[in-house]
């Protein structure tokens, strides 16, 4: 990949130290206090996260963001993520709303402006209990009534739900699928709603998770559902090309949530192997030890070089699927190794809610598997370097 040189501005490090320290003060007690319970994220802490400007990353300065890129969208993903994936993750519900260029200028302001402040949170509805990767199936519709749209289905996956000011669903508007193009004819819909309720046609069931705490992830189906006309985001039809231009960004952010999650269990690591005694010494005296630290270490450390020529390249405005795929699939696999080493490092402990590598080693498995399992990421890197293989 020939991206430009990679950058660690005095800016960044001012953002990074500002997400660190917040993370390590503000995040973690809370995790550690209500990840073992399932407690959901306070707004107290939303409202705090707002104020620090972490909704408004991506979004432009005029409406009130700060204007900045994919490389300081992922520093903040990562420190924040060494604490609690969830709310690492949280911004991207604000900072990353797409297709409102096609809006009307009034509502596009309104609405990116309220983001920015962390007054306009989504969540996406995009999932359905049989299409997960293939979104060329999804089967949830939408049709015209008027100038509404009515939208009926069951959508899976959808964290946030409650919480959000909105859920964008992706929806069939087009009644026949096309075989020759079966990801035409879906089309972006926000659904607005009072934060933490749903609407009128709109029933959801949390899903029970083994981690991601922090938030509910729901199982949703829609009845009628009624937006107005204004509520597509993007062209109508256009929603899977409207996803396919932030997958990119997706990957990278995921990457560093990933790089977040295994730097935690280092830390946490390291710790726990300076104080815990065997045999009369430290653990952390004991080579089997020190190489295990060495080797979590070394692969942290290269997945976030690759995250960083990663997002350079994506803020240069240069293609870079390819290696966007590779550091998820890297990441991500990477943070399951490194977090169970960490479980391992701590022996019996580690498998107790007592410490935290546990509840690193819980999210970290998940990011093998959203934003494209790494099986997707796999298929993307070695189609793009050898072509489609034949069926």
């Amino acid at each position: 990949m020939n991206a430009p040189p990679v950058l660690m501005t005095e800016e960044r490090r001012l953002i990074k130290e500002t997400a660190r320290n917040f993370a390590i003060n503000e995040i973690l007690p809370l995790a550690n206090k209500l990840d073992p319970i399932e407690g959901d994220i306070p707004a107290e802490l939303i409202q705090k996260m707002a104020d620090l400007g972490f909704f408004g990353i991506l979004i432009a300065e005029e409406f009130g963001g700060m204007g900045l890129g994919a490389f300081e969208y992922c520093i903040v993903a990562e420190e924040l993520s060494r604490a609690w994936m969830s709310a690492g993750t949280l911004p991207r519900h604000g900072s990353w709303i797409m297709g409102t260029e096609t809006l009307a200028d009034d509502r596009r302001r309104d609405i990116l402006s309220r983001a920015a402040k962390g007054e306009f949170l989504s969540a996406l509805a995009m999932s359905e209990p049989q299409t997960g990767s293939d979104v060329s199936n999804i089967q949830t519709r939408a049709r015209r009534d008027g100038s509404d749209w009515l939208i009926t289905g069951n959508k899976y996956w959808c964290t946030y739900a409650d919480g959000a000011d909105c859920i964008i669903v992706i929806a069939r508007t087009e009644p026949e699928l096309d075989p020759a193009h079966p990801h035409r004819g879906l089309t972006a819909l926000m659904v607005e709603k009072p934060r933490g309720e749903f609407v009128d046609g709109l029933q959801g069931t949390p899903i029970p998770k083994i981690g991601y705490f922090g938030w509910k992830t729901w199982e949703l189906a829609f009845d009628n559902v009624r937006v107005p006309q204004d509520a597509m985001l993007g062209q109508e039809g256009r929603a899977f090309y409207l996803m396919a231009e932030s997958l990119e960004l997706g990957r990278a952010h995921t990457a560093a949530r990933s790089i977040g999650l295994a730097r935690g269990a280092l830390e946490d690591s390291i710790a726990y192997a300076g104080e815990r005694q065997q045999f009369g010494r430290p653990i952390a005296e004991f080579q089997a030890i020190r190489f295990k630290i060495a080797q979590m270490a070394t692969e942290i450390e290269a997945a976030e070089a690759l995250l960083h020529r990663v997002c350079t390249a994506i803020d240069s405005g240069r293609r870079s699927d390819t290696e966007a795929a590779m550091v998820k699939y890297f990441a991500a696999e990477m943070a399951e190794r490194v977090t169970s080493e960490a479980i391992q490092i701590h022996g019996g402990a580690g498998y107790t809610k007592h410490h935290q590598v546990e509840r690193y080693w819980r999210d970290a498995r998940l990011t093998k598997i959203f934003e494209g399992t790494s099986e997707i990421q796999q298929r993307i890197i070695s189609d793009n370097l050898l072509g489609r293989a034949r069926d």
